[in-house]
């Protein structure tokens, strides 16, 4: 088997609705007898129906998505669906498609799947153990930390965006545009820095509860041991030895009763900080109440990590015991944290009278640590529902204090159902971004929701969402996505919007290229100063890496026509229909469809329950029009009479004109159909997400189509007299508009300068220049990209092209350089006659071509598009 391609695909994209590893996979192998067989022997738990597709004629490669699915779940992370797909022309290949939890995981899954069936396939041992240790080592290292999960859970949940920021830290974007949050474990966006600093400073945070008659134990920081002994000795009692700043219980001993004990905590407190605080051990039981916003999310009563003896093992063995509990992990990513057995566990078990080869008689138990944090193996029981209204009112009024939107807060007392003053009870430490494990997941009493209730501060009512739009078709996508974005803008929303030539923000170019994929989308969609997204998605961006969103507001589809097929698995026009259909199905409001399209009109039965189709039309009469509005729907046509051009809105019976389409600039004077189409769509687009109708005509009439504003689409420049159109045209459907337009345009002469990728397949670029032979009175064939082909091949089938037209041939003329190809266009026009150079990279291309002869018009047409 040979791997030719992989894709990682994070987002919804042609094979399902979740992240998925797409590998086209070729497989020249030959199985031997028994493949089967010695397959499930090694993996038992392969799904039923793999034994069928694993029949003896099948392909070696049908094995390989179960087995790359059933590694990941061995690994500790499953993904969520898996799929072998024949690939068109290719009988030996195959589209291997796993979803997957962890990316970084089913990388390594698939690269450890080929050598795993490759073994088994030529009957070699294969050390599946080994394997499946280091995936299980690489899931934990890439795993999300427990409480920001159950954080990022919960928000998904409620249906609120979320996404890693990076690929190794725990940093959480929860939301889009302005309406987002960000996420750190349980450090939010909200979370004042000010008051993670106070909360550090145990001494500072005690100080300011204490004037905000929070109770505290009595103490002081110190620095050295002579310190801390005159400090406990004043305490008269036992005492409680920390570092000043250290966290998760690190370097806490507690009761220290002897100069001698304190002597040692002191030493062992020192190796976390240089200051150490010596307090009043509060006699009682360790809780931890966590506070979100202004409510008490949970409490639990915390108990120090213990082992209880069978009278025949020692303490060593039941704590080597109970850490291989499935629920102990290292760290925080697990449920409850292994017990270490150190020199402090030594000293614990020492003042219990014991030491870890104890044999501990039936029933009794020994504890491992002075302290209750789940992060030196302690456990906790919920004890929510206890806690007396007195308390409450206390760990609120402490988190306030000390400024935190998120506060565990930590409680010593003997029993937490009486107000705390009564029994010497009181607030030992407040601490930002606390731990959740021991509320989600409780050893005893109910589990609590506190990712929910961290969600529920955060977000209120919100689902963090901003409004969105997805734009997507064969043509006009770009010259549409900027007119929504204009018109948005005017409405006084700060707009991003992706489009193929950048990103922009509120009117600011941030990102120079083609900008219409994963990325470009989700930097709109991550930038906090977006109130309105626009998104221009591609075809190529869908197939490559999926879509940045998981729903939108707003789809449109414009059109489906020849373009990009022989790519990427995309054969047919039915096959490049199904990629642009993922957009329209991500629509949660609305979808656009052109109701001139028959390929769009088929969308509108794949849709998700609910969604409102809202058509357009250049064709008033359009029987897919008008049944939609018998039907009572909605749409937006145009009314095209001798005296009139308006652009109509329709509700069922209800039609209203919203302006003549001759006063947008985009239309050229109505000469430009193509972008009244897009009009109409950017219109049908706005009405879905509830503008009015002024401001949609305000922003259809606003918008121009300029070298500044949309460069390449439509640009219309005076050159002496000749008036030249600059477009990306690239395709037939293109081609023809372009054409039909510019014929409209002048009683003249009609000349194209004309090209198209060189991906495209042979039949395609025939296509295309029979096309232009049917639309142009000349033609004059220049190449631009390429790709692959050899200089002149694309010119010659264009050339093919145009003859099968049945151009005559004194007007077909072959100039290779795009400069020098206007050059020779120019020269057949006369004032009256229309250029059109199609299919051009940038307007360089127009200036380059005039600068000899026209340099201040090149200059001039420089300085606007700038």
């Amino acid at each position: 088997m040979r791997l030719k391609e992989q894709r990682l695909l994070r987002g919804p994209n042609l094979y399902a609705d979740s992240p998925c590893l797409m590998a086209v996979v070729d497989d020249a192998a030959t199985k031997s007898p028994g493949f089967a067989a010695r397959l499930f022997a090694l993996l038992p738990d392969l799904p039923p129906d793999a034994a069928v597709r694993l029949a003896d004629e099948a392909l070696l490669v049908e094995a390989l998505e179960p087995v790359v699915m059933e590694l990941q779940r061995l690994a500790g992370a499953p993904g969520a669906t898996g799929a072998t797909l024949a690939v068109p022309g290719a009988p030996r290949m195959r589209r291997v498609v796993c979803g997957y939890a962890i990316e970084q995981l089913v990388v390594e899954a698939l690269r450890t799947g080929l050598e795993l069936v490759r073994a088994v396939a030529e009957d070699r041992p294969f050390d599946l153990h080994d394997a499946v240790a280091q995936l299980h080592e690489l899931a934990e290292r890439h795993a999300i930390g427990t409480s920001t999960g159950a954080v990022v859970q919960a928000a998904i949940r409620r249906g609120i965006p979320a996404q890693r920021l990076t690929a190794e830290a725990n940093l959480f974007q929860l939301g889009w545009g302005s309406r987002q949050k960000r996420l750190q474990a349980t450090i939010t966006s909200a979370t004042n820095s000010i008051a993670v600093g106070i909360a550090s400073d145990k001494q500072l945070t005690k100080t300011l509860l204490e004037q905000a008659g929070v109770p505290v134990p009595d103490g002081a920081t110190v620095t050295s041991e002579a310190e801390a002994l005159r400090v406990a000795k004043r305490l008269r009692g036992p005492a409680c030895i920390k570092p000043l700043d250290a966290n998760q219980g690190k370097g806490v001993t507690t009761n220290c009763a002897t100069p001698e004990e304190v002597a040692r905590a002191f030493a062992h407190a020192k190796k976390y900080g240089r200051h150490v605080i010596v307090e009043e051990h509060l006699a009682g039981r360790d809780y931890r109440v966590l506070v979100t916003g202004r409510k008490i999310a949970a409490a639990s009563w915390r108990r120090p990590p213990c082992v209880t003896g069978d009278g025949h093992k020692s303490i060593r063995e039941l704590v080597e015991i109970e850490n291989r509990n499935p629920a102990r992990g290292e760290g925080h990513t697990n449920i409850l944290t292994k017990i270490p057995m150190d020199a402090l566990a030594e000293e614990t078990l020492a003042k219990q009278g014991y030491g870890f080869d104890t044999v501990l008689a039936a029933g009794v138990s020994a504890d491992l640590r002075g302290n209750a944090n789940l992060s030196t193996g302690g456990t906790a029981e919920d004890v929510t529902d206890l806690l007396p209204e007195e308390t409450r009112d206390i760990c609120i009024r402490a988190a306030r204090t000390i400024g935190l939107d998120i506060a565990g807060i930590d409680i010593v007392c003997q029993d937490i159902s009486k107000p705390l003053r009564e029994q010497h009870g009181g607030i030992i430490e407040v601490n930002a971004a606390p731990g959740i494990r021991m509320h989600q997941y409780p050893s005893r009493g109910t589990p609590r929701d506190a990712g929910a209730a961290i969600v529920d501060a955060l977000f209120g009512d919100c689902d963090g969402r901003i409004p969105t739009v997805a734009i997507t078709g064969t043509n006009g996508k770009t010259t549409t996505s900027l007119l929504i974005a204009h018109a948005t803008r005017r409405a006084g929303l700060r707009t991003g919007v992706t489009t193929t030539e950048g990103v922009y923000v509120d009117g600011v170019l941030t990102t120079k290229g083609d900008c219409t994929g994963y990325h470009s989308a989700r930097s709109v969609l991550s930038d906090p100063g977006v109130d309105f997204a626009v998104l221009e998605t591609a075809r190529g961006g869908i197939l490559k890496r999926g879509l940045a969103y998981d729903r939108v507001d707003v789809s449109v589809v414009l059109n489906v026509s020849s373009d990009h097929l022989g790519l990427d698995g995309v054969e047919t026009l039915d096959d490049l229909a199904r990629v642009k259909a993922v957009v329209a199905q991500r629509a949660s409001r609305a979808v656009v469809l052109n109701a001139e399209d028959d390929y769009c009109v088929s969308m509108a039965a794949s849709l998700r329950d609910g969604v409102e189709v809202i058509y357009f039309s250049l064709d008033a009469d359009n029987p897919t029009l008008l049944r939609h509005l018998e039907n009572g729907g909605r749409a937006v046509y145009l009314q095209d009479s001798q005296q009139k051009m308006s652009l109509v809105l329709a509700n069922g019976a209800r039609h209203e004109a919203l302006l003549d389409a001759r006063q947008m600039p985009v239309s050229l004077g109505g000469a430009a159909r193509y972008n009244i189409a897009n009009a109409l769509a950017a219109a049908a687009a706005l009405i879905a997400h509830g503008f009015g109708n002024h401001e949609i005509a305000d922003g259809l009439r606003g918008f121009v189509s300029d070298a500044k504003h949309n460069p390449m689409r439509s640009n219309v420049f005076d050159v002496d007299g000749v008036t030249v159109i600059v477009d990306y045209a690239h395709n037939c459907a293109a081609y023809a508009a372009l054409a039909e337009s510019a014929r409209a345009m002048s009683a003249g002469r009609l000349v194209g300068v004309v090209a198209a990728p060189g991906d495209r397949r042979d039949a395609d670029l025939i296509d295309i220049g029979r096309t232009c032979a049917a639309g142009f009175d000349d033609l004059v064939v220049f190449e631009t990209e390429n790709r692959g082909r050899a200089e002149g091949e694309t010119a010659s089938l264009l050339v093919r092209g145009a003859q099968l037209g049945r151009i005559a041939q004194d007007a077909l003329t072959v100039v290779l350089q795009s400069h020098r190809a206007i050059q020779h266009g120019l020269s057949l026009c006369q004032s009256g006659d229309v250029l059109v150079f199609g299919c051009g990279t940038t307007i360089s291309e127009l200036t380059d071509a005039l600068r000899p002869t026209r340099p201040d018009l090149a200059r001039k047409i420089e300085a606007e598009a700038v």
